[in-house]
C-alpha cells in the first residue's frame, strides 16, 4: 500500500488550480476540444511525459512509462479523464465563468482533466518506483456520445489490465469519496420513433390515419414497461423528451416522430424493456393502422465496478485519509463502462458540495480538494500496479 504523499504541498495546489481556471474559462463541446486537447498536450509535454500518437482529432492518451523494470514483469494501467464541456449558458456567478457563450463545463470535467494532470505529475516523479505503466486517458465527446469508443478503438488500451476514473460528486461533502461494487451509472440507450400514417382534412379524420392519436397511445402504453412490465425492485427509467408532428391547427399530418431514452441499472435489462417497446409499437401500429418505426442505438452500457478492486480502491482512499462512503446508484449515463466492457476497471465519485446539481448552469465545484484529488488518483494506480487481486 502507497503511503500518504508527502510532496502533495500548497504549491502543487496552487499549479492545478491555475490549469482548472484555464479549462473552466475554455469549454469546448464534444468533438471539438481542440484548445483543451492542445492545452493538455501542453502541460504533459513540459512535465516530460510521453504522449501516444492514436491519431485522435481531439483528445489524447499519454504514458507514464516505469523506469529500471523488465517487460515481462511490467503491468500496465490507466487512468482516465473526459475532456468536454455542455451546451449550457453559465450562471454561476464565478470570477472565473466560461469565456464562451452558450458552453461551460457544467459537469466538472475541468476538474477531471485537472487532477488527472495533477496524478500525471505525482506518477512521472515516481517513474523510478512504480510497479508497471500507467496510460493516461484524456477522452473527447462523454456528453455526446462515442469518444470512449474511438479511445478503444486506438488500440491505445490493449495492454491495459485495470482502469480507474472518477466523477464529481455535487451532492456530496467536499472530498468524500464514494464508491461501490456493481453497477453504479445507468445504461443509456437512446430511442427514435417514426410513425406514418395519412394526412388531411381535421374536419375529416375518417379519411387520414391519425399518427398524432398513435403517438399519444404510445406514449401511454410505454409507461406501463416500467410499473407493469419491469420488477419493482429493478431501476428502470423510460422517458420521451421530443415530439414533433404537424405544422398547422387544422391538418392531420402524415407523420410523428419520438425521441426518448431507456435508463437501466444492468444492461440485461436495457435489451428487455427495449423488447417491450418494440412489442408495443408493433400493437398500436396495428391498432391504429399506422407504420410504426422503432431505431434504437445504445449509447453506453452500465458500469460496472470489479468487487475486488473496489475493496482495493477503496482501502488506498482510506489509508490517504479519505472518508469513504457508498455509491448512490444514479440513472444518469456515464460511457466509462464501454471500457469496463473490456477492461477491469472502478469508478468512484469525489465530494465537490455545490448546492447545485450537474448540467445546471449555476454548478461550480469546490476547488480546495484538486491537489488531494490528483494524489487519490496516482497512489490508486500506484497500489493497482503493485496488487495481485483477481476477479471475484
Amino acid at each position: 500500500m502507497s503511503t500518504t504523499l508527502s510532496n502533495i504541498t500548497g504549491n502543487l495546489q496552487a499549479e492545478l488550480l491555475e490549469y482548472f481556471l484555464w479549462f473552466h474559462k475554455h469549454p469546448e463541446l464534444s468533438y471539438a476540444e481542440f484548445n483543451t486537447t492542445k492545452k493538455i498536450k501542453e502541460i504533459l509535454t513540459s512535465l516530460g511525459i510521453e504522449i501516444i500518437n492514436t491519431n485522435l482529432k481531439t483528445g489524447l492518451v499519454a504514458i507514464v512509462r516505469a523506469e529500471n523494470n523488465s517487460a515481462a514483469a511490467k503491468k500496465t494501467v490507466a487512468l482516465r479523464a473526459d475532456i468536454d464541456a455542455l451546451p449550457v449558458q453559465e450562471e454561476s456567478g464565478v470570477s472565473y465563468a466560461s469565456q464562451t457563450p452558450g458552453c461551460m463545463h457544467a459537469c466538472g470535467h475541468d476538474f477531471h482533466i485537472t487532477a488527472l494532470l495533477g496524478a500525471a505529475k505525482i506518477l512521472h516523479d515516481k517513474r523510478g518506483t512504480l510497479g508497471g505503466d500507467v496510460k493516461l486517458v484524456f477522452q473527447p465527446a462523454e456528453e455526446a456520445s462515442g469518444g470512449a469508443v474511438q479511445v478503444m478503438e486506438t488500440g491505445a488500451l490493449d495492454d491495459v489490465s485495470e482502469i480507474y476514473g472518477m466523477h464529481v460528486g455535487p451532492e456530496s461533502e467536499n472530498g468524500i469519496i464514494a464508491i461501490s461494487p456493481g453497477a453504479t451509472f445507468a445504461s443509456t440507450t437512446l430511442l427514435k420513433i417514426t410513425i406514418a400514417g395519412k394526412g388531411g382534412h381535421a374536419a375529416m379524420p375518417h379519411l387520414c390515419i391519425d399518427p398524432i392519436v398513435a403517438a399519444a397511445q404510445l406514449i401511454q402504453a410505454a409507461q406501463t414497461i416500467v410499473s407493469r412490465s419491469t420488477n419493482p425492485a429493478d431501476r428502470v427509467v423510460v422517458s420521451f423528451t421530443h415530439i414533433e408532428a404537424g405544422k398547422t391547427w387544422n391538418t392531420i399530418p402524415p407523420s410523428a416522430f419520438i425521441e426518448g431514452t431507456i435508463r437501466t441499472l444492468g444492461t440485461e435489462k436495457a435489451k428487455q424493456t427495449a423488447a417491450r417497446l418494440n412489442d408495443i409499437c408493433k400493437g398500436i401500429g396495428i391498432a391504429s393502422g399506422c407504420t410504426i418505426n422503432l431505431e434504437e442505438r445504445r449509447d453506453a452500457p452500465s458500469t460496472d465496478n470489479d468487487p475486488a478492486l473496489c475493496e482495493q480502491a477503496a482501502a488506498t482512499a482510506r489509508a490517504l485519509g479519505f472518508r469513504t462512503e457508498p455509491f448512490v446508484p444514479t440513472m444518469a449515463g456515464e460511457d466509462f463502462a464501454v471500457y469496463q466492457e473490456k477492461i477491469r476497471g472502478v469508478f468512484i465519485g469525489f465530494g465537490v458540495e455545490s448546492p447545485h446539481a450537474l448540467h445546471h448552469p449555476a454548478f461550480a465545484a469546490q476547488t480546495s480538494e484538486l491537489a488531494r484529488a490528483a494524489e487519490l488518483l496516482a497512489a490508486i494506480a500506484e497500489d493497482a500496479l503493485l496488487s495481485k487481486t483477481q476477479r471475484i
